[in-house]
């Protein structure tokens, strides 16, 4: 949840824009009754003076005052007003609502006249919300709210809040803001995955870490004090004359499976746009593989065609709690975009030899990329490949494909409607390694 609140700018009182607005910008805030009715005023009073007409003058000062009056009125109120933002949630998957609750609190000795709040918000997300509100005691709250909902992926601000005040005549309507800001972020949907075992994983993944043993040596041996039960077989004496107790090798180091998340943004390599296009397809399969993984126990980042890496300083595996790495890779697939690279020369030369399990999102590739595929293929301990399918004539995309396969990848051809699950149960190391797959309808 976000939470925006403040005073309007301007001061506690609230002005606008200022609390010591000047008389010319009150002045300002007349609608157009209150021009009309000092319009009616000033024609009345110089019909008057010329006909000798002094009941009409009058009126005429009558009509001209009463604008006039509510001006000064309003220009001396001092309301303490503050309002407040409360976004739940503040991270949302696309077309999925989020409700924004407002609060105004008056915080002035005095009761307030008629409010008309109206909160900016970006088109995407629909109209700008408005309300009207009522008189708000001294020391008294209102309370309403919204909801925002978009179809396209991206970090959308919200605010400032604005609070318009009006005399009860509808003479004068001014204007105040408030500074406070908040920003919805709307990422990708993730559809669940069935738990499989990838191709080139022995020992699989599950709920614990995968182990490997320690090498042989008296300096890779990191010993630890004896406790109950230990196999006597394992005291390492060298440390137990060092330390002057008993101490035990310890045989088994954890080690955090590893995986990177590959997503081509090149433009050239996707046709459409649009939240149904092949490309935000892919952005939502690399967030829901993401996802699945970390809920695996493995350590994910993310990679992009341009050789940025996500989470972590210089793009590294973010040790802590999954869902904090979560959350910052959803925020960068949230505004990814397409790229002008050419080709994935930069994630080439991003990824290094031994980087565990490779999960690629890859777009429609000439013969240089897909040789380039082949290449960072060998710098996986195990790949596979989601390529988007009927971007290309299909002999065309079947000779990429094969090549692909030759190149060590296990390929899934996403064609048009193809459900995500389906190809990633098709990934299986059980069933098979490099099985020719197409795209489910």
């Amino acid at each position: 949840m976000a939470d925006g609140s403040g005073a309007p700018d301007g001061g506690p009182d609230g002005g606008a824009p200022g609390a010591r607005a000047g008389l010319r910008t009150s002045l300002a805030g007349l609608t157009t009754r209150g021009r009309s009715f000092l319009a009616a005023g000033m024609a009345a009073a110089a019909c008057a003076y010329v006909l000798g007409q002094p009941d009409l003058l009058r009126v005429g000062m009558l009509l001209a005052a009463l604008p006039l009056v509510c001006v000064l009125v309003l220009h001396r109120t001092r309301h303490r007003v503050v309002g407040s933002r409360l976004l739940s949630p503040s991270r949302v998957p696309t077309r999925t609502e989020a409700r924004v609750r407002l609060r105004m609190d008056n915080v002035s000795r005095m009761p307030t006249g008629l409010l008309m709040l109206q909160d900016r918000v970006p088109y995407v997300l629909g109209p700008r919300p408005r309300f009207v509100l009522d008189r708000v005691e001294a020391g008294g709250r209102r309370e309403v709210s919204y909801r925002v909902r978009s179809d396209l992926r991206g970090r959308y601000p919200l605010g400032p809040l604005e609070l318009r005040l009006s005399d009860p005549f509808g003479m004068v309507e001014l204007t105040r803001s408030f500074s406070a800001h908040d920003t919805l972020t709307v990422i990708p949907p993730t559809e669940p995955l069935p738990p499989i075992r990838l191709p080139g994983e022995a020992g699989g993944y599950g709920d614990s870490h995968r182990r490997s043993l320690a090498l042989a040596g008296d300096d890779d041996v990191i010993p630890r004090e004896y406790r109950h039960g230990d196999d006597l077989r394992r005291v390492h004496w060298r440390s137990t004359a060092r330390y002057g107790e008993l101490m035990v090798r310890r045989e088994e180091q954890p080690r955090q499976a590893r995986c990177t998340v590959l997503l081509d943004t090149r433009r050239t390599g996707w046709r459409g746009s649009g939240p149904d296009s092949p490309f935000e397809w892919a952005v939502t399969g690399a967030a829901s593989v993401a996802v699945h993984l970390l809920e695996r126990g493995y350590a994910v980042r993310l990679l992009t065609d341009t050789g940025a890496m996500a989470p972590g300083p210089d793009g590294g595996d973010l040790s802590g709690d999954s869902s904090d790495t979560a959350g910052l890779l959803m925020d960068v697939l949230a505004v990814v975009e397409h790229s002008e690279d050419p080709g994935l020369s930069r994630a080439l030369d991003a990824l290094h030899g031994g980087e565990g399990l490779l999960v690629a999102f890859l777009g429609a590739l000439d013969e240089q990329q897909t040789a380039l595929a082949a290449r960072i293929r060998q710098r996986a301990g195990a790949a596979v490949a989601f390529v988007a399918g009927g971007q290309q004539p299909p002999d065309v995309e079947e000779a990429r494909l094969r090549e692909l396969r030759e190149g060590g990848w296990t390929v899934l051809p996403c064609l048009p409607g193809a459900r995500l699950a389906d190809l990633w149960r098709q990934a299986d190391g059980r069933v098979g390694g490099n099985r020719t797959t197409g795209g489910v309808h």
